[in-house]
Order: C-alpha cells, then sequence, then structure tokens
C-alpha cells in the first residue's frame, strides 16, 4: 500500500471500522480505480458476481439513505425493494456523500459517517452474493476494497438478506 494514497479519510475510517470487528482482512489499495463493480473485477481478478456492488437509493417517506449491497453482475428490481422500504427515488452524488460519508465509486458497507450526524443509510444484503465464498466490497475509496465472505457481510452489518434483484 502507498501510505499517501490510503491517508483518503474513508478508506482510514472503513479501516478503523473493520478492525473495531476484528474482520481479518483489512482494506487494501489498489493501483488502479475501482470505481465501478467490472474495474474491481479485472484489477482483481475475480468474476463480476463477487463485487459487492452498493447502490443507494433515497426514501422518499423521510429522505433516509437505502444502501442495497448485491453482486456486481446483477440489477436492483427497484419494485421489489419498494415492497420493504415505500417509494424510493434516485439517490445524487450529493446525497450519498451527506448520506454515507462516502462518494460514489467507494460506499462501503461499514464506517459510515453522516454529514449531518444523523442515522446510517437502511442496509439490505441481496442473496445473490451467498453463490460466492469470497466476495470483495468497496473500503471508502475508488481505490480501497477489501475481502470477506458474504456470511461475514451479514454478521459485519446486521443487514438482512433478502431476494431483491431483477430476474
Amino acid at each position: 500500500m502507498n501510505d499517501i494514497d490510503t491517508r483518503s479519510e474513508g478508506f482510514q475510517r472503513v479501516s478503523a471500522a473493520l478492525a473495531a470487528l476484528a474482520h481479518p482482512h483489512p482494506p487494501q489499495w489498489l493501483a488502479v480505480s475501482a470505481r465501478t463493480a467490472q474495474e474491481a473485477a479485472d484489477a482483481l481478478g475475480v468474476t463480476l458476481g463477487q463485487i459487492a456492488k452498493s447502490v443507494v437509493f433515497r426514501r422518499k417517506a423521510d429522505d433516509t439513505a437505502v444502501l442495497v449491497i448485491t453482486s456486481g453482475d446483477k440489477r436492483v428490481d427497484e419494485s421489489k425493494l419498494k415492497s420493504l422500504t415505500g417509494a424510493l427515488g434516485r439517490a445524487d452524488a450529493d446525497f450519498v456523500k451527506a448520506r454515507t460519508g462516502f462518494s460514489i465509486g467507494g460506499v462501503s458497507p461499514a464506517g459510515f459517517a453522516p454529514a449531518d450526524g444523523g442515522a446510517p443509510p437502511q442496509l439490505f444484503i441481496d442473496r445473490e452474493l451467498f453463490r460466492f465464498d469470497v466476495i470483495w466490497a468497496a473500503a471508502g475509496h475508488p481505490h480501497g476494497v477489501f475481502r470477506l465472505s458474504p456470511d461475514e457481510l451479514a454478521r459485519l452489518t446486521g443487514a438482512p438478506v433478502i431476494d431483491v434483484v431483477q430476474a
């Protein structure tokens, strides 16, 4: 890891959160950007589905962020998600940063820091991730990732596992 690059506040926050949770795999800093699931898969030499991509929505009723963690090769079915959350809207880059503390391309499932000190996003894990023994999630920056299993993801986040992707 390059010490200059890993000074990213989001990356450091995720590193600290994972250490506090005794996660055995510290975040890694990639030499190339992993802003998209495909970029991450290419950089890590894994299948697209092994990338635990973070998709953020804006719940219309109360402006809460809703974060779905799903396989990089799947698309979230908003109608399935709405049955659990109520009406949803698009989350732009400013909303994502304000509600999670991370920029798009680096939204991690751990280490949230909402700008207003409010509640972290409502989290859901899509069951499609459980097709894999090893998955990779963003670590607070487009160059940061960390390794885990789907079971570890569920344990680290406490998020329910649901079926929320398109057929």
